[in-house]
């Protein structure tokens, strides 16, 4: 996004979108370790699995797009990452005030501010961005 236009919701939207990237990844699978045991199907209903639906790999730019959004969480404090990565995963409020052992109206101000604070920085490294291609362009 251009011109220091981040919002709180363009940054959640952002999130949201690397969280689906991430699980569209394909599973990590280390050389050399593998089970052998076969897959144990209780009944018919396990063996088909009518809920499971493949959409492939992502595409290379989600996956750029990705990488830049997990950057953004290196500027929080670890429990506003906590908090703002159970949003983008979609978990309930109802899990994470149990999990956080908070009220709703809490913790939800501290994931906007968490989400203000990261639209900040970004705004704030464009606008640094601009003002560098600004001084490099006076000088030629």
């Amino acid at each position: 996004m251009r011109n220091g236009s981040w919002t709180s919701k363009a940054v959640a939207e952002r999130l949201e979108e690397a969280a689906a990237t991430l699980r569209r990844l394909p599973p990590v699978r280390v050389r050399g370790f593998y089970s052998a045991w076969p897959r144990i199907v209780g009944d018919v209903c396990e063996a088909v699995e009518p809920d499971e639906v493949h959409l492939g790999p992502p595409a290379p730019a989600a996956i750029d797009r990705m990488d830049q959004a997990l950057r953004w969480l290196h500027w929080l404090e670890p429990d506003e990452t906590r908090l703002v990565w159970l949003r983008a995963e979609g978990v309930r409020w109802k899990v994470i005030t149990s999990r956080f052992r908070t009220g709703r109206s809490t913790l939800w101000r501290r994931w906007t501010g968490a989400l203000i604070k990261i639209a900040g920085a970004l705004n704030r490294a464009e606008l640094h961005c601009r003002t560098i291609d600004v001084d490099k362009r006076n000088k030629i």
